[in-house]
């Protein structure tokens, strides 16, 4: 598996927390009625649910969208039509579902989930399969565009970390699995950056250091830029304080003046290559940058951190099915072959982010040459979803104070 080479060009995960703001701004308009309207069955958004931790939320299933009958066959006369994000599923995992099923995928991509979410919502697509964050299932749910799942033919659901059979999301797994996790910490080249940086007081306050001034990226995203920001100070990732935003705009001015970071989306590529011996990073793009080094590299030289007390933040991706599809049968059975846990682990070899399966741990990936031992602290552990924050969608409001501060620090970048 150590040798599997990732076909991400860029991060995934930025095209999506870069648009779904503007999006609940702007190009939502379709997916979410004005106001009320029976005829229509759609929801204000002022009426839609916000899930977290502490508001959890179990979705209604309508009497016009029951779950499939059981036992039925997959429809095998159809093309399975999956609607996801370039690079971010291993083709692999395509050709041994058609291999055991006789059901031809076909993968439509798309690099805007605003464009996404907009084609949904205008019923003009028949897309079988759509791989969403957590966020979206207000919008998904609440105007009908999802299909609710009939758990009998998705039994490997028990190979998952437990949590993700009643998440805060979606109480009882009506609507979802999971599909990847992944946190947010710093990434350093050791043979470059002598310091070990997880041995400060606070491993954040090395993107303040003058010391590595030009040698430090941050990744190009909002919500993780200053939420790296909150976490440094021990505050709400999703707040709307005036105080909290206000120390914000102000310590990334620091962070400017400072260390000149340099906000990208290639740290998988820039850490590896040396361009930039410090980055911020999601923990899927380091383990996905071991297959950057150079081949006579010691792949130990690549280091990663994040927190596990309050400061840490963890974060999942998910895998639905569309009400619009006319395969729904195969799609369950699609949704059950990518939680099984030889299928995840190719999966996993190829995108580098994670399956929140129970048997992966740190030490095993580790002792079968998936990891070096330097990048065991980048594999996600279930407790950090007990302990950690969550990124949350903020209202339309706070959404347009964060990004008018970030619009600050990226012309100031």
């Amino acid at each position: 598996m150590q040798g599997r080479q990732p076909r991400r060009a860029t991060s995934r995960r930025s095209f999506l927390r870069g648009s779904i703001g503007a999006a609940a701004a702007t190009g939502l308009s379709a997916l979410v009625a004005a106001c009320s309207d029976s005829s229509t069955g759609k929801v204000t958004d002022q009426r839609l649910p916000k899930p977290s931790p502490g508001n959890p939320v179990l979705w209604p299933i309508s009497g016009d969208n029951r779950p499939i009958a059981g036992s039925l066959q997959p429809e095998r006369d159809r093309t399975l039509k999956i609607f996801n994000w370039p690079d971010y599923i291993d083709p692999q995992a395509l050709k041994s579902f058609r291999d055991s099923t006789g059901v031809t995928v076909d993968v439509t991509t798309f690099s805007d989930n605003r464009v996404a979410l907009e084609a949904i919502a205008a019923g003009t697509v028949d897309y079988d399969i759509y791989l969403p964050s957590y966020d979206q299932l207000p919008r998904l749910v609440g105007n009908g565009h999802l299909r609710p799942l009939n758990h009998s033919y998705i039994p490997n659901i028990n190979q998952v970390w437990p949590d993700f059979s009643n998440p805060f999301y979606d109480l009882q797994w009506r609507y979802t699995v999971p599909y990847t996790v992944y946190n947010t910490g710093i990434a350093w080249r050791s043979d470059i950056i002598t310091e070990d940086i997880s041995a400060r007081d606070n491993p954040f306050d090395v993107f303040w250091d003058g010391r590595y001034r030009d040698k430090i990226s941050v990744i190009n995203d909002y919500r993780a830029v200053m939420g790296m920001v909150l976490l440094r100070n021990g505050l709400d990732l999703n707040t709307d304080r005036n105080d909290d935003l206000d120390l914000v705009r102000t310590q990334l001015a620091d962070m400017v003046r400072a260390t000149r970071p340099k906000a990208t989306i290639t740290n998988y590529r820039d850490l590896p290559g040396g361009h930039f011996p410090i980055v911020q990073a999601w923990s899927g793009d380091v383990i996905n940058a071991r297959n950057y080094l150079a081949k006579d590299a010691d792949p130990n030289i690549l280091h990663y951190w994040s927190p596990t007390d309050a400061r840490h933040q963890a974060d999942n991706d998910l895998m639905v099915i569309l009400r619009a599809g006319k395969s729904p049968v195969a799609a369950h059975m699609f949704l059950n072959h990518m939680l099984d846990f030889g299928v995840v682990l190719g999966n996993f070899a190829a995108i580098g982010y994670q399956p929140p399966q129970n048997r992966i741990t740190s030490a095993g990936l580790v002792g079968q040459g998936f990891l070096p031992a330097s990048l065991a602290s980048a594999v996600v552990e279930p407790a950090y979803f007990a302990t950690g924050q969550r990124i949350l969608e903020l209202d339309p409001d706070t959404d347009r104070r964060w990004r008018s501060i970030w619009d600050e620090f990226r012309t100031s970048t």
